[in-house]
């Protein structure tokens, strides 16, 4: 019996789940109307470019992912993921108190519902501190992503040999010296691919905050089917933009991960 070659596997799979999708859509008795989507993107007027309101949820979405992602990749990297890198460090102390601490946040977090989290935050919290919708939501996403970035920084440092502490003492770097020269950025190439999946898991959790009427790109597309029922067309319209956002996200990462191969410890 012939061999299949190995690379033409891939493109008779492609086929195949083409060939489904196309069966699909010709069967499905629905009035698809996708000329009318591309209003509720942007629209051009006598030259001048006004956005629809997909395009503004998605801008609001970007605003509370990009935030929640500098909470979380640069704050996740200061609220975030400086929650997880702390916690992580908690975790790794010699202080019963802080493991204690850092044990209750994690598992918490990690055990409990992130929409249950979102409305704790913005129906019980923010009116004690006034706190608005929007950096209610910024805060639940920061300590959601901080959680699981806690634990895949503290996996990355427990995973460095223990003999590498053991040198870099030996030739009298500090504590401090020994986690920024030594241990970081070993632990960063080893963890940068599972924090660039919570990276792109936050900005689709994001989704949630529409639980408490902030209008970003699910809510504007919800709002839209509701007066317009064109249900499938922006359904499919606000997927696409959730794939080029993570899609864009997950190869500026790709980027960075590579540059971190090529840096010695």
């Amino acid at each position: 019996m012939p061999r299949v070659k190995k690379g033409i596997k891939p493109f008779i799979f492609i086929f195949f789940i083409c060939l489904i999708f196309i069966i699909g859509y010709r069967n499905l008795e629905y009035n698809w109307q996708w000329y009318r989507v591309k209003s509720f993107l942007f629209v051009f007027e006598n030259g001048e470019f006004t956005r629809g309101l997909l395009l503004d949820g998605l801008l609001i979405t970007l605003k509370i992912s990009s935030i929640s992602l500098v909470i979380s990749f640069m704050i996740s990297l200061v609220i975030s993921f400086m929650i997880g890198f702390l916690s992580a460090f908690a975790r790794l102390s010699s202080s019963p108190m802080l493991r204690v601490v850092s044990w209750c946040y994690v598992e918490t977090i990690r055990n409990t519902p992130l929409l249950i989290q979102i409305f704790l935050i913005y129906f019980v919290i923010s009116p004690v501190f006034n706190i608005s919708a929007f950096f209610s939501a910024v805060i639940a996403l920061s300590l959601f992503e901080g959680a699981y970035s806690s634990e895949i920084i503290r996996s990355g440092i427990i995973n460095i040999p223990k003999g590498q502490y053991e040198a870099a003492q030996s030739i009298g770097l500090s504590v401090p010296g020994i986690y920024i020269k030594i241990i970081i950025p070993q632990m960063l190439r080893q963890t940068l691919p599972m924090l660039a999946g919570q990276s792109v898991s936050l900005i689709k959790d994001s989704a949630l905050v529409s639980t408490i009427s902030i209008y970003d790109l699910t809510m504007q597309g919800q709002r839209i089917v509701s007066e317009t029922f064109l249900t499938f067309e922006i359904w499919f319209a606000v997927a696409l933009c959730y794939l080029v956002i993570t899609a864009s996200l997950s190869f500026i990462i790709r980027l960075f991960e590579n540059k971190l191969k090529f840096i010695n410890p």
